[in-house]
């Protein structure tokens, strides 16, 4: 029996999918398994001496301590893509906003105050405050182009945009689905040197911190409109309003509020909504309980943010995962130790990620506990795990 422990409310639709008989799911509990969350701050936890795994219902892992994690041999899973499509929306009901002023012009219709007559002669007199831009024609520049920048922007040229990306890790994946027409650009400055409007869809990592700074910024095109769905901190928020006091930057919207932005007449700052559809939680919630329930009891890897994929076929056999630090040797002392308890590999995958390597083996009988812990105490060893295909 699987122990999950969750710490945020998940879709209904994703806790279905772990079959009742073999898996036990609560808010509260002992020594869990798994744990699975969306927004929970895990910075602070305790991590389980039990924990195998970490399921993240959404694509953002900010809020867990992926680097803890990962020494302690524990594969954090994320949902990459499956809250794309929300994002994708939230994104062009932004740029229509801004394009227009709608939030402002909105606000305004609110407090007008009078009889119909009244209320008329004061729109007829003032809409013109709200003058706004159409879309057709301009540019759009995306920075990222991983599942939600890619839908950005094929739906932007099908808006009569032109569109430009910027991406220096595109996958080949990612590449296949992105229209011909998008141009690709080099570099960041160019995309906001090049963009009447802009939208970032990346990671929140050391390379994308500031990736909109002031120095950037004032090479940007005049009445540029920036928007960022991704991170707060991929945006320099003091650079951003320095440069709509100065005229440079047209509008700014975002998905995270703060005292400095949340006022300001030309931004436009939401409550995080970026993935706040009941779609986008199911789809979330499905695809990381699936991947925790094929890491818990086949031992496969797909979609983690710190260990590479593992897949082997589920056949009829003793499977050992054993995950490691990337270092030599490591593979000839892990069948070392199986091959002198004269058991036979039926099969072994390894694959490595970064500084971390792991290695599947299917096993014709069970590996007894001296081999367990033969291969445990090699340094470098980071979690053994046994599990029976039987």
């Amino acid at each position: 029996m699987f122990k999950i422990q969750t710490l945020n409310n998940i879709s209904v639709a994703g806790l279905e999918r772990f079959p009742r008989d073999r898996y036990e799911i609560a808010s509260e509990m002992n020594k869990p398994d798994a744990l699975l969350l969306r927004s929970f701050n895990m910075h602070n936890l305790e991590l389980p001496v039990t924990l195998k795994a970490v399921g993240r219902a959404g694509a953002g892992v900010n809020n867990i301590p992926v680097d803890s994690c990962t020494k302690l041999g524990i594969p954090v899973f994320n949902a990459p893509g499956a809250n794309a499509n929300a994002v994708k929306e939230l994104v062009l009901a932004a740029m229509l906003l801004s394009s227009r002023n709608i939030v402002q012009a909105w606000d305004f219709t609110r407090q007008l105050n009078g009889s119909d007559e009244e209320i008329d002669k004061l729109v007829e007199s003032e809409k013109k405050r709200f003058l706004g831009i159409e879309l057709a024609g301009r540019t759009l520049g995306v920075a990222g182009l991983g599942a939600i920048g890619v839908r950005v922007a094929n739906a932007a040229l099908s808006l009569g945009m032109k569109v430009i990306g910027y991406d220096p890790h595109i996958t080949v994946s990612n590449a296949w689905q992105l229209h011909s027409d998008v141009k690709g650009v080099s570099s960041m400055s160019e995309v906001l040197a090049s963009s009447d409007f802009v939208t970032v869809h990346v990671p929140l990592v050391a390379e994308t911190t500031n990736l909109i700074d002031s120095k950037r910024l004032a090479k940007a095109k005049p009445g540029i409109t920036i928007l960022n769905f991704a991170r707060p901190g991929i945006a320099d928020e003091e650079a951003i309003l320095q440069a709509i006091n100065s005229g440079k930057v047209r509008a700014y919207v975002c998905d995270f509020p703060s005292n400095r932005l949340k006022d300001h007449p030309k931004v436009i700052s939401l409550p995080h909504l970026g993935a706040s559809t009941s779609e986008a939680e199911e789809n979330c919630a499905i695809m990381v309980a699936d991947q925790l329930r094929n890491y818990l009891e086949y031992g496969e890897i797909k979609n983690s943010v710190n260990f590479p994929d593992m897949h082997l076929p589920q056949g009829n056999a003793h499977r050992m995962l054993v995950a490691n630090a990337n270092v030599p040797h490591m593979i000839e002392r892990i069948s070392a130790a199986v091959s002198n308890a004269n058991i036979n590999i039926l099969d072994m995958l390894n694959r490595s990620r970064g500084e971390v390597a792991c290695t599947l083996l299917d096993l014709q009988e069970p590996a007894p506990q001296a081999v367990i812990d033969e291969i445990s105490a090699v340094k470098g060893v980071l979690k053994v795990r046994v599990l029976d295909l039987k």
